[in-house]
């Protein structure tokens, strides 16, 4: 009677916590990963002096989507990739064909590569071969299919989870910005700022299995130097590996931070690469295995564009003053700026960049913005939304160039070089304000408390 009785709390225990777990599964998730490992030998990017195409594959590489959809039914694409980044126009063709394939708008799919400095050229450049372009556009178009492929994939994989959010911490994020008599150099700055947040979301089954986790750091991929030849996806991909095999079953997928002043440290070797990926990847690991913060819907994914100042250039005389600067990045936007001048190519006034804001209810608000963002926008945007329950990413949907603060921009240094792709220049310090004003208000659009 009293083992009857017994088995019967038991199982009214069980079938109570199995129905409680159906009940917080209000999210659906759907998962693809695609190996991008380039099949033909060409140039590695991140490196202006490399210019000898890859010798082997260390590592594979790989894009992978995270399909999340709400209990409205609403859809937003995550898709990350390790690569040196999603271009403005390879971003442009990855959005037209989801839409073709899915009807998923362009608000709803946000890109974010691991700015791995041992990955292929994605991009066409001046200064490279007929051969060396068509090279990487055969690579370029069949990644663009792929991963537009790979959506569609995903939304056929949907499946019921539940979403939670914590934040750990590493320690290899160095600030690169170093102070010396002749100026700030590309070093090591112990007392700089620098983000060694590491934000971890994770979505599990009913059985409280991880699906995916999406983790980020703040740091360029850049632990092995412009001496590599070697395929690699640097920390981050290592990281993921690390992940994926603690976890069979699960997705790792990487969000790269405001690290655009910040390297890894130490930095140089194969074995650097597998200590900070391990690192990285424990963390993550141990944050997994804990309890997150359960997210609710809805979902909101809000895309919007901000045009960014760029210093004002007059004149030619200007042009060649910055071309025989002393400062290397000073006479590099000098030198680009006349060699349009000399086409006959009017030069830019600003920039058009993307920023986007997803919202998950009242829980969680991840701020995308564009470009080789410094450190100092998640202090900026925390300033303007509020400290709590924020994610602040760079690099995502178009990687024009770096996006230095005003801070950074008075105090000199590589990062102040600026536009690259859709023209050249220097922003303006005022660029600085344009981006934080339009990432409060794309969060508000989105539903974030005041």
């Amino acid at each position: 009677m009293f083992k009857t009785a017994l088995l019967t709390i038991v199982v009214l225990l069980v079938g109570g916590v199995t129905e409680a777990a159906e009940d917080s599964l209000t999210w659906k998730l759907g998962l693809a990963k695609i190996k991008i490992t380039p099949t033909e030998r060409m140039q590695l990017a991140g490196y202006a002096s490399r210019v000898e195409p890859f010798e082997h594959v260390e590592h594979d590489l790989y894009a992978k989507v995270a399909v999340l959809e709400d209990s409205n039914g609403h859809r937003g694409v995550l898709i990350t990739a390790d690569l040196i980044a999603f271009f403005g126009e390879l971003s442009d063709d990855i959005c037209r064909r989801i839409e073709q394939q899915t009807g998923l708008k362009r608000e709803q799919v946000l890109l974010n590569a691991s700015h791995t400095h041992s990955g292929p050229k994605v991009s066409i450049e001046r200064g490279a071969t007929a051969d060396q372009n068509e090279t990487v556009r055969r690579y370029t178009t069949r990644l663009a299919e792929d991963i537009a492929n790979g959506v569609a994939q995903a939304i056929e994989d949907l499946q019921p989870v539940r979403l939670e959010f914590t934040r750990g911490v590493v320690q290899f994020v160095m600030n690169r910005r170093e102070f010396t008599a002749k100026g700030v150099i590309l070093g090591v700055q112990p007392s700089g700022l620098a983000d060694r947040s590491v934000p971890v979301l994770t979505a599990r089954d009913g059985a409280g299995n991880p699906r995916l986790i999406v983790f980020g750091a703040a740091c360029h991929n850049t632990t092995l130097t412009g001496d590599n030849l070697a395929v690699s996806g640097d920390y981050a991909g290592v990281a993921q590996q690390h992940i994926e095999k603690s976890l069979p079953g699960a997705q790792a997928m990487f969000i790269l931070g405001c690290g655009g002043d910040a390297n890894p440290y130490p930095r140089g070797t194969l074995e650097l690469v597998h200590r900070h990926g391990q690192e990285l990847g424990d963390e993550v690991l141990r944050l997994v295995a804990g309890n997150g913060k359960s997210l609710s819907g809805p979902l909101r994914t809000v895309y919007g564009t901000v045009d960014l100042p760029l210093r004002k250039v007059s004149t030619r005389d200007e042009a060649e003053k910055l071309a025989k600067s002393q400062v290397s990045y000073e006479r590099y936007v000098g030198e680009a700026l006349l060699a349009r001048l000399d086409q006959g190519e009017p030069l830019a006034s600003h920039y058009t960049a993307p920023l986007a804001v997803w919202q998950w209810g009242d829980q969680l608000t991840l701020a995308a913005i564009s470009g080789e963002t410094v450190v100092d926008y998640v202090p900026l945007v925390e300033k303007t939304l509020g400290p709590l329950n924020l994610w602040v990413a760079g690099y995502s949907n178009d990687v024009f160039g770096y996006l230095p603060s005003a801070r950074v921009l008075a105090e000199g240094g590589y990062e102040t070089r600026g536009l690259i792709r859709g023209g050249v220049g220097q922003f303006d310090p005022a660029a600085q304000d344009a981006i934080v004003k339009k990432i409060g208000e794309l969060a508000k659009q989105a539903g974030r408390a005041d």
